[in-house]
Formats: C-alpha cells, structure tokens, sequence
C-alpha cells in the first residue's frame, strides 16, 4: 500500500504543479460579449422563439457532452481504485524471479492510469484557453445568428475537449510504451 501511495502522491504532485502553473487556483467566469447581450436583450418576444431553440438544441448537446466527460473522470477513479485494490496480486510475483515482468508491467500500467489526471488537467488547460478567448461576433446579425455562433464555437471547444479527455488513456499508454 505504501508503494501505491508514493507512486500516487508523486503523480499528484505533478498534476498539483501544473494546476498552480496554469493559475487554475480559483474559478474563472466566463462573459458574453457585450454586443451580444445588446442584441438578445433588444429582441421582442417573437424573435426570442428561435433563440430558445437554439439554446435548448445548444444545451442539450452540452449536457451530453458534459456528461461524457463527467462519466470518463470517474472511470478513471474506478481504474485507480482497482489497480490498488488489486495490486497485492501482481505486487507478490516480485517474489519469484520467472514472474518478476508481471509485477515490473503492473507499476507501469499503475503510473499510465494515474498520469492519465495529467493529461485531463492539460486538456482542461486547452480548453479555458479556448474558452477565454472571446467569440467574434458580427454586431450587425441577427440575434439566432450570434448566438448559434456562440454556441457552435463552445461546442466545438467542448468536443476538443470531451476528446482529449477520453484519448488520456491513450496517450499516456504511448507515451509509457504499454
């Protein structure tokens, strides 16, 4: 158990650095542009209806998506929870030396899962760098248009996202050579 620990505390530091390094200390707020919200706040009743849609159609493809990336994060803390509930198992073959590749494969596949927060914390990185960045918006359109802009771009951000989070796995099982 201790050996898992190290191992995890370890990793935890690096992902702890490379928060504090990318300032993801506090919560940051996002803003509409202000000629955005001008031109939705303008908008009559009958004009509101096409917005509702397209915020609806919008939100619901967040939702989903949020729900991926909420379902990929706790697969990957039920990974680390059976690779330490299960590590006695492998850890014991580092008693006979036939077996010893057993054990020496079960660290490094240990190491890729939990360096796999790494890669989630750099895609999150990416992505409030994505986010951050206003969105360009035509002042002269009409309201639907600025805001399925909006959220065409968010959604676009948030595949970029979703994807870089679920191929973490990937990633790192290259980089570690597994």
């Amino acid at each position: 158990m201790e050996l898992m620990l190290a191992l995890f505390n370890i990793v935890q530091g690096t992902i702890s650095t490379i928060m504090t390094a990318a300032g993801f200390s506090s919560a940051q707020q996002t803003t509409l542009p202000q000629e955005m919200v001008d031109t939705i706040e303008s908008c009559g009743f009958f004009e509101s209806i096409p917005l509702w849609a397209v915020t609806l159609i919008g939100g619901l493809f967040i939702t989903i998506m949020s729900f991926i990336l909420i379902m990929t994060v706790y697969g990957r803390f039920f990974k680390l929870y059976m690779y330490t509930a299960l590590a006695p198992v492998p850890l014991s073959t580092f008693a006979g030396e036939p077996s010893q590749n057993v054990g020496k494969s079960f660290i490094k596949s240990y190491c890729a899962v939990c360096l796999e927060g790494a890669v989630i914390v750099l895609a999150c990185i990416i992505f409030s760098l994505f986010a951050a960045s206003p969105p360009v918006v035509n002042p002269d359109a009409a309201a639907v248009t600025q805001v399925w802009a909006y959220i065409g771009e968010l959604l676009f951000n948030m595949l970029v996202l979703v994807g870089s989070v679920k191929m973490s796995g990937r990633i790192i099982r290259e980089m570690m050579g597994l």
